[in-house]
């Protein structure tokens, strides 16, 4: 019973610090530019030869 408390204690620590890491992205301004990611593969720079 022991074993369960801790992986469920161990779980629920994990959990709550990928939210944690999760809610400092969006208030840092990670997810902001919504226009460029879809434009950015229409002007692809990238020279590849093909021999």
């Amino acid at each position: 019973m022991g074993v369960i408390m801790l992986l469920l204690l161990a779980s629920i620590s994990v959990a709550g610090s990928f939210l944690a890491a999760f809610i400092w992205s969006v208030k840092s301004g990670q997810y902001d530019d919504e226009q460029s990611p879809p434009i950015r593969i229409l002007f692809d720079d990238s020279v590849t030869d093909k021999d």
